[in-house]
């Protein structure tokens, strides 16, 4: 298997375990949002895994702890990707 694929899949299940434990519950309301934007179940999972990413890409560079506000900003935002 590609590595791109495991951390695709990892991020992936990162949103399933928001989704499942409902926490940030912000998780499941863009979930819902994107879908009725027409987004496939999918696609919107993808899209807020860009999110996941993008946050852990900051915690690893910057070596600061997850930023719960950051991460929601960038869901909000959804679908403009993630900076």
């Amino acid at each position: 298997m590609d590595p791109r694929d495991i951390i695709r899949q990892q991020f992936l299940e990162v949103v399933d375990n928001q989704l499942e434990a409902n926490d940030p519950p912000e998780t499941a309301q863009t979930l819902q949002r994107l879908k009725s934007e027409g987004y496939s179940d999918e696609d919107a999972r993808m899209l807020i895994a860009q999110c996941v990413a993008a946050e852990m890409y900051e915690v690893f560079n910057s070596n600061a702890p997850f930023d719960q506000e950051r991460y929601l900003k960038m869901l909000h935002a959804l679908p403009t990707s993630p900076e």
